[in-house]
């Protein structure tokens, strides 16, 4: 038994940070109970021919933490360990989640023990689509139902699995797409769906390094510039994020930590080598340019500015976080810091960016995929030609004005309309850096003590102000 198992369960430990922020809130308990409690938990086994053609017995769930809004929103992941406790703590969390970032979602989770790992791709198929149609028959399946997205030891092609069995079992549903986000482009995603929880962490870490005083405090100058930062897990969040703390944020990434290993050069890792490196290779150890540790967990307590865990949760602990030399944890995977880590690194003035907050990134263009495929229309068909022609129209006023010409390059790039990727990107960046902005606003005004407090009392009066809006608490 790890550490981390030793101290609290994961639902516990997110009702232990409910509680703490619940104590700032003024609303009648009887409110409060409800916001915490999972509302609905459905646990399935079902049977799956294997490739040796003997029946497999396999285990799903699929939690909804809270009706406060509909659909239901969150993902599913594959891991051979998963327990109904973790997926209900996640689906807690996407409530909180989605009421910082408000996006119209309540929480909810799935997950199949599953090891991606050891399986076949065509018996992973089966699996999918058999744990959808188990979603589809209990009604815990639908664009205004639940939808479920990517997660841990799922990609897009799960949910391409999904949306195609979804359409096969309700031909009828004119929104049907709608029922999962996460799609590939050509199942009408949504560009940047694949990226957005990376790029989220690194826009939610750069607004927080410009508050000036919370960097005096940590010793640290504003600003990712020449920081060092360390990745644990180099799967889609983490890649993605450390991708762009080097090419935007101009920060050093000096280690990346997966499962098997670690590479670390504290003269800093070029991202994109170690991408096609792992994936010519199949792994990060070897990468040439750094040493390998053999000890991926040790990646967490080498020296520092930024530390990145984005693999999976209770990965800081009372045992480790004495030794972690970074400055700022950016929680970029789901709880991976257990309240008594959380209390070691608190203690010693370390500022944590919460999960709670800084991965929300995937949920918010998920909610744009999710629009996209409501209205069946991308967010740049309807505006792109008017805007180029409208840009056209004032450059043509302009020249008429100064009598001169713009080269044809300049004119191009001044005409150029955004695509809807860049619509995708800057809403993002909106919502991520308004997100954190009224969360460090109650951290001070109300004089918490720490920002993940914040965050949950935040998240706590959105929902709460939900169900006094439909008269169900006075």
């Amino acid at each position: 038994m790890t550490a981390a198992q030793h101290e609290t369960g994961m639902f516990e430990a997110v009702n232990r940070r409910f509680d703490r922020a619940a104590a700032y809130c003024r609303q009648p308990p009887g409110l409060l109970n409800q916001i915490k409690e999972c509302n609905s938990v459905y646990r399935v086994h079902f049977p799956v021919v294997g490739d040796d053609g003997d029946v497999k017995v396999v285990e799903g769930f699929r939690a909804q933490h809270s009706y406060h809004r509909t659909p239901t929103k969150g993902g599913v992941r594959y891991a051979p360990n998963v327990t109904e406790d973790e997926v209900v703590a996640l689906a807690a969390l996407m409530t909180y989640k989605c009421a910082i970032v408000d996006v119209p979602f309540g929480g909810a989770k799935g997950a199949v023990r599953l090891d991606r790992r050891t399986v076949s791709t065509g018996f992973r198929e089966r699996v999918t689509r058999r744990y959808t149609s188990e979603l589809v028959n209990r009604n815990f399946i639908a664009p205004a139902i639940d939808v479920p997205a990517p997660d841990y030891g799922t990609s897009e092609q799960e949910m391409a699995w999904i949306a195609d069995t979804f359409r096969a079992l309700r031909a009828d549903t004119l929104d049907d797409m709608a029922c999962v986000t996460g799609k590939p482009l050509a199942l009408h995603g949504i560009p940047g769906r694949r990226e957005a929880t990376g790029l989220g962490v690194y826009i939610g870490i750069e607004r927080a390094m410009q508050y000036r005083d919370e960097m005096d405090r940590v010793g640290l100058t504003p600003g990712l510039a020449g920081k060092r930062v360390i990745v644990q897990g180099f799967g889609n969040v983490g890649y993605h994020a450390a991708r762009s703390f080097q090419e935007e944020g101009d920060a050093r990434v000096v280690c990346v930590a997966e499962i098997d290993g670690a590479v670390y050069n504290p003269g800093g890792i070029d991202i994109f080598d170690l991408y096609r490196y792992r994936n010519e290779t199949g792994t990060i150890r070897g990468f040439g340019g750094a040493e390998t540790l053999d000890d991926p967990m040790a990646a967490l307590e080498l020296p520092c500015d930024i530390l990145i865990p984005a693999a999976l949760e209770n990965q800081i602990t009372s045992e480790n976080a004495p030794r972690i030399q970074a400055r700022i944890i950016a929680e970029a995977a789901n709880d991976p810091t257990t309240p008594e880590g959380e209390a070691v690194l608190l203690q010693r003035g370390v500022l944590i960016v919460p999960d709670v907050y800084l991965n929300a990134g995937g949920v918010t263009v998920s909610y744009f995929e999710w629009l996209k495929n409501l209205s069946h229309v991308s967010f740049d068909r309807m505006t792109a030609r008017h805007e180029a022609a409208t840009a056209a129209r004032v450059l043509d006023a302009v020249e008429q004005l100064t009598g001169q010409k713009f080269d044809p390059a300049h004119r191009a790039t001044l005409t150029a309309t955004p695509s809807e990727f860049d619509f995708v990107r800057s809403a993002l960046a909106q919502t991520m850096t308004e997100a954190y902005d009224y969360i460090h606003e109650t951290w001070k005004s109300l004089d918490m003590p720490d920002t993940r407090t914040a965050a949950f009392y935040y998240a706590i009066e959105k929902v709460a102000a939900a169900y006094v809006s439909q008269g169900i608490f006075p």
